[in-house]
């Protein structure tokens, strides 16, 4: 769902259901820009089943989402129950949590941007560091042609060097049919392989077709992954003003 955490979750997560159409003209920029369009819309509400697995327990949580562009999230536990209520709010680079057993909303210190976000394999810092691909990343295509029976790109990002981005590289699959991602790796700055994001499940939800899942799984512990299935998408509505603001973090 940002991938970061937002373009995975909110956002995370956003395609057209109809062809985009392409030209022969396209560069690799100009297509990951058509991609990176389609994935964010204006705005968005979705409704998400998030399931957390790791050596030692697995956990689901169903989870509402509300985005504006991409400075603006409001995200919400619904269940179980005794998570319920817990919520997370970002605007811009400021991310604070609410949390209802203690009727307190915390700010997020920038020394606690790399903590787990809601115990999945995300972070905080995942939240925050939302960016457009074409203003942070130089793009080239390493690979175009059949696998696994589908026309696809494969396509190197590599930072500006003044970007703020985490990432070293990211390696992006798209499907060339309908631009569906299909899967994505990140790395770090050495080249070490940090994480990996599948996509699968692709379906129309609201007006567009979306891969309703979303599978991250930690390089360092393949065993363990954090994944997200859709259940309901809808895109372009108009929000409350108040949507994003603390005091609906508590209260909406």
């Amino acid at each position: 769902m940002k991938i970061c955490l937002t373009r995975c979750l909110v956002f995370f997560s956003i395609f057209l259901s109809h062809f985009t159409i392409l030209s022969a003209e396209d560069s690799p920029r100009d297509i990951i820009d058509k991609v990176d369009r389609i994935m964010r819309g204006d705005s968005s509400y979705g409704v998400a089943e998030m399931v957390i697995s790791t050596k030692r327990w697995e956990r689901s949580k169903t989870i509402e989402i509300w985005s504006e562009g991409t400075e603006k999230a409001l995200i919400r536990i619904l269940k179980p129950r005794k998570e319920a209520g817990v919520a997370t709010l970002k605007i811009d680079t400021d991310i604070w949590n609410y949390l209802p057993k203690i009727s307190r909303t915390i700010r997020i210190p920038s020394s606690m941007m790399m903590a787990s976000w809601m115990g999945s394999h995300f972070t905080n810092d995942d939240l925050v560091k939302e960016s457009r691909l074409v203003d942070d990343y130089t793009i080239k295509v390493t690979f175009e042609g059949l696998r696994e029976g589908a026309e696809i790109w494969e396509f190197s990002l590599t930072p500006h060097p003044d970007a703020p981005v985490v990432w070293g590289a990211i390696e992006f699959v798209i499907r060339k049919r309908d631009l569906m991602p299909v899967k994505a790796n990140y790395y770090d700055e050495k080249g070490s392989l940090k994480r990996t994001v599948t996509y699968s499940e692709y379906k129309k939800m609201g007006d567009r077709l979306v891969p309703a899942v979303m599978k991250l799984v930690p390089a360092d512990k393949p065993e363990e992954f954090t994944q997200i299935t859709y259940t309901k998408l809808a895109f372009n509505m108009k929000h409350p003003s108040d949507t994003f603001s603390l005091a609906s973090l508590r209260d909406k």
